[in-house]
């Protein structure tokens, strides 16, 4: 059986870049939903796990920061992935991504520089997560602010004061944080 020569062409054409475009798409998505699950998984052993067993376990505590942490890890997996995915279609169309590379390197260095202290914020609302120096509802002392807390973020904690007032404090400019919620050992 022969193809017309039309029918060979568009043939040819999908069987290069559309069809490697779809292929990374899928895979991207593929990779997506299967990281997005391998990490919900893993989240919810640990969300349930008795690492601290007796009265302070504090198990809807553990369960919230759980989930924070699955949040960032889903969110950063994708990203990843998703850039991944852009470079290979980019490439795809016969773009030469050496010099994308190479100014994204420079670009990378100036905005590292410019966005220290988004990053070091970031950084010390992980560590805030993951020691559970303050959860929602906690009453705490932190620099010059009084109150109970209404959300912990990545970046901004904010606090409820007991004047009314909320305020928002940047995670890397909490040096000390007294928490009047958590029992005593």
């Amino acid at each position: 059986m022969t193809l017309s020569h039309n029918v060979q062409k568009a043939y040819d054409w999908f069987a290069g870049a559309p069809l490697h475009i779809v292929v990374i798409i899928v895979i991207a998505l593929l990779l997506q939903k299967i990281g997005a699950r391998a990490i919900t998984r893993g989240l919810n052993r640990i969300a349930d796990a008795d690492f601290v067993p007796g009265p302070r376990r504090g198990l809807q505590r553990q369960r919230e920061r759980a989930k924070t942490a699955g949040t960032v890890l889903r969110s950063a997996m994708n990203g990843t992935i998703w850039l991944i995915a852009l470079t290979m279609i980019l490439s795809e169309f016969g773009l030469n991504l050496g010099p994308v590379v190479a100014s994204a390197g420079v670009i990378g260095v100036a905005l590292g520089l410019g966005a220290q202290t988004i990053v070091r914020d970031v950084l010390s609302g992980i560590f805030m997560l993951i020691e559970d120096q303050c959860g929602v509802g906690d009453e705490i002392d932190v620099m010059e602010v009084k109150g109970v807390v209404e959300s912990v973020g990545l970046r901004i904690t904010t606090v409820r004061a007991t004047d009314g007032t909320l305020w928002y404090l940047r995670n890397g400019e909490i040096l000390k944080i007294g928490n009047k919620s958590q029992p005593k050992h």
